[in-house]
């Protein structure tokens, strides 16, 4: 059982992955281990599993304590593993941090419940200290998440009052589009904190604004794309990164639009591209042929067949 890792802050990307299914919809861990490796190989400093992307509210919490348990056991030492642990139940929340601290994940998070949600900052701040609490050796992260969770409360406050009230608070995932308060968010964390910035179609406006770290669905199959466009902006090439913002933005319209919805068409492209990871579960609707052809055509369309192979790596 490895220990975590210590709550240096995160620079870089870090993938949220998909959970591998098999075609009937049961968990398929033995893909993990090529997962993580992939994931490795391409300049990703972390995961955050069990999450949106991961179908983690699909999920059991006897299958995301499994899950868990097989990336701990696949990550290597220097790759910061986030186990997601929220749930509408604060027990199960605390049963599941408790775990992925016993297996030797690098860091917990957890999402605001999304059924009988917090009508206060105050109320939010003590539902993740009572989690982070339940995982104290572990560093903390809170999941913004209001488009599927409900509650937008402001977050600079949250970061002001859980700084004083919860010991191993670690910082936010930020997936939201208000940058103004995603710069007044990282204002306020200075260097105590991470900010991790959560819309693959924003990045570059986030990286203008500060950011230095992101965690994202695609990043797990183009995670050299974004860092060509991390780089970009780091040489002052204006026009380059936009580009590769533009064509990342055209990416994940192709699947938004391939007919079965957002998450089955990345999840799709993921399988295309890299590591296969079936189907989605229900209620999402998986791709059928005509999806899956509209997508690939909709990815050839803009250069992508295979996916996205940075220039630099084509040259001697």
């Amino acid at each position: 059982m490895k220990s975590g890792i210590s709550n240096n802050r995160i620079r870089g990307l870090v993938a949220a992955p998909f959970t591998p299914f098999d075609d009937d919809g049961n968990l398929a861990l033995e893909v993990v281990p090529d997962y993580a490796r992939w994931l490795k190989q391409n300049g990703v400093v972390g995961a955050f599993v069990v999450g949106t992307t991961g179908e983690g509210l699909s999920l059991t919490v006897g299958e995301r304590k499994r899950l868990a348990e097989a990336w701990a056991a696949a990550v290597p030492p220097d790759f910061r593993l986030i186990v997601h642990v929220g749930h509408t139940c604060l027990a199960d929340c605390q049963d599941l941090a408790a775990h992925a601290q016993q297996v030797g994940a690098a860091a917990i998070g957890s999402m605001a419940p999304c059924f009988f949600r917090p009508a206060t900052v105050e109320l939010l701040v003590g539902w993740c200290q009572a989690i982070a609490a339940s995982a104290p050796q572990l560093p903390f992260y809170f999941y913004h998440l209001p488009s599927l969770t409900g509650v937008e409360l402001p977050v600079p406050e949250f970061l002001a009052q859980a700084r004083r009230r919860i010991p191993n608070l670690a910082g936010i995932k930020y997936t939201h589009d208000n940058l103004d308060e995603f710069a007044q968010l990282l204002q306020e964390a200075g260097n105590e904190y991470d900010v991790l910035f959560g819309r693959d179609q924003m990045l570059l406006q986030a990286l203008r604004r500060g950011a230095i770290s992101a965690i994202g669905s695609t990043y797990n199959f183009a995670a050299p794309l974004y860092h060509d466009l991390i780089q970009a902006v780091q040489q002052g090439r204006t026009d380059r990164a936009e580009t590769l913002q533009q064509l990342a933005c055209q990416m994940i319209e192709a699947c938004q639009t391939c007919g079965a919805g957002e998450l089955a068409g990345l999840k799709k492209a993921m399988s295309l591209w890299a590591v296969p990871c079936g189907p989605v579960r229900p209620p999402l609707q998986n791709l059928n042929p005509q999806h899956v052809a509209r997508l690939q055509e909709a990815l050839r369309t803009i250069g992508l067949s295979d996916g996205y192979v940075s220039p630099a790596s084509t040259t001697e």
